[in-house]
């Protein structure tokens, strides 16, 4: 039941980060929203590039076999925070050599850490199987944001408003998570150099792999940005910042609840059968939710782009919106599920090479469709497409790695919600009530019977 609960806390973090984004596009200007999603793609790289190592080796390592394993690797984990927090202040000096004012560069890298160490903070406690607590602390830390960002936005209504906001979110939650986990995650000054060289050789190398899946949407933003203009460019922007949010999220939910069991048993069993059933089970979770959470977002992106996406920005969001949906399925897929043996194993250049081969292809995908469609927000959205679609499919080449036994009907039924869902929007495009209706009901009726099987996967 606890992992239903951390899968829930995931979910409302979800609906509330694309509350957010929808509240926010509506109260800031176009130039502004801009300015506002380049801001937080930046954090986000700047998060990643500091602290990703750290998550992607605590996810592998900690807590370890016993008590003191669990209390060594504590302390060498807070140390390398604390330099990785050091490494990303240095960051501002870099950042003011491409002109950018000193006062949001410090900004900016104090979110960066105060983020990075809240998800640092929330690993480890997933880690330890510490569901309640990680629970309450996610859905506070997303209610707590969510509310000053807004406070901020709804104040000023320019970028200075809006990025204080998320400050004083990120800190009121990291004062919070402190005093509540004290007890659980205890400070530790233990350091072990052995230790220090084994997170940097496999955080280092998933590090990388997370950098690259970050400068792709940023790659992509920019193309939009160059070609468009800021004003035409808000609305591909927002699709962007709305639609990899639910794949991101679903993803890593179960990621979250599921991964480290599989974790531990592959130490412990290594290839089993038991094993094998289980991966087969969990790449159709991850598969099968995915193209739910597609079906439901086809279903119902006419009404919710007529009630939630600003006037001004609703064509540009229309045209673009379902090929982005795409991308981010495909390689939320690719980042998470087809690299999983790569990870189990320890792979590092099959984990790296990857993410960067998805990165380039779907920026260069876009980069082309711009050249040959100049101006053309739907062609290079498609051309984004077909790069994240070619890089899916030379992926799975690295599943069969390591052997599974794959539960193909939920995926097959969910295969199916999709593309009901998506022909009956296009079918019935004329009366949006229709379309949204038969679509929504084609995707409950495929997906009902994989969405019982998966929750009940989730329960054992």
């Amino acid at each position: 039941m606890a992992k239903i609960v951390a899968l829930g806390s995931y979910l409302y973090q979800s609906a509330l980060a694309l509350g957010l984004l929808i509240a926010v596009s509506n109260l800031l200007t176009a130039p502004n929203y801009v300015a506002y999603s380049l801001f937080v793609s930046i954090v986000q790289f700047a998060d990643i590039a500091c602290f990703q190592w750290l998550r992607s080796a605590c996810s592998r390592f900690y807590p370890g076999p016993d008590k003191e394993s669990e209390r060594a690797e504590r302390g060498v984990i807070i140390a390398e925070f604390i330099a990785s927090s050091a490494l990303c202040f240095l960051g501002v000096v870099a950042a003011a050599l491409f002109d950018i004012s000193l006062w949001l560069g410090l900004i900016g890298a104090a979110v960066a850490i105060l983020q990075g160490g809240g998800e640092l903070h929330l690993t480890m406690l997933r880690f330890r199987q510490e569901f309640r607590l990680f629970s309450w602390l996610q859905g506070a830390r997303a209610t707590i944001l969510a509310a000053t960002t807004l406070a901020g936005a709804a104040l000023g209504g320019e970028l200075g408003h809006v990025v204080a906001g998320v400050l004083a979110g990120n800190l009121v939650y990291c004062l919070a998570a402190c005093i509540l986990s004290r007890r659980s995650l205890p400070w530790s000054h233990i350091w072990d150099g052995k230790l220090v060289r084994r997170h940097l050789a496999y955080g280092g190398v998933s590090a990388g792999a997370s950098v690259a899946g970050v400068l792709a949407p940023l790659g992509l933003k920019t193309i939009f940005a160059s070609q468009l203009g800021s004003a035409a460019a808000a609305g591909p922007l927002l699709a962007l910042d709305l639609l990899q949010r639910p794949f991101g999220m679903i993803i890593t939910s179960l990621q979250a609840v599921r991964y480290p069991e599989l974790v531990a048993r592959f130490d412990r069993e290594g290839s089993s059968e038991g094993l094998r059933i289980e991966l087969g089970r969990y790449y159709a979770l991850l598969t099968g939710s995915a193209l739910l959470g597609a079906a439901g977002l086809i279903a119902l992106l006419g009404a919710a782009t007529l009630a939630l996406v600003p006037l001004a920005l609703q064509a540009s969001f229309t045209r673009t919106a379902p090929l982005i949906m795409l991308v981010a399925l495909l390689r939320a897929l690719t980042h998470t599920l087809l690299s999983t043996p790569a990870h189990l194993q320890r792979r590092l250049p099959a984990i790296l090479g990857l993410a960067g081969l998805d990165c380039i292809l779907t920026c260069a995908g876009a980069w082309v469709a711009a050249a040959f469609h100049p101006g053309a927000g739907t062609a290079i959205a498609a051309g984004a497409a077909g790069g994240a679609a070619t890089a899916a499919a030379l992926g799975v080449v690295m599943l069969r790695r390591q052997p599974f036994i794959m539960t193909w009907w939920p995926v097959l039924a969910s295969v199916a919600a999709l593309i009901l869902a998506w022909l009956s929007t296009d079918l019935f495009a004329s009366d949006l009530l229709l379309a949204t209706s038969v679509a929504l009901a084609a995707a409950l009726v495929f997906g009902a019977a994989p969405s019982l099987t998966f929750l009940r996967w989730i329960a054992r």
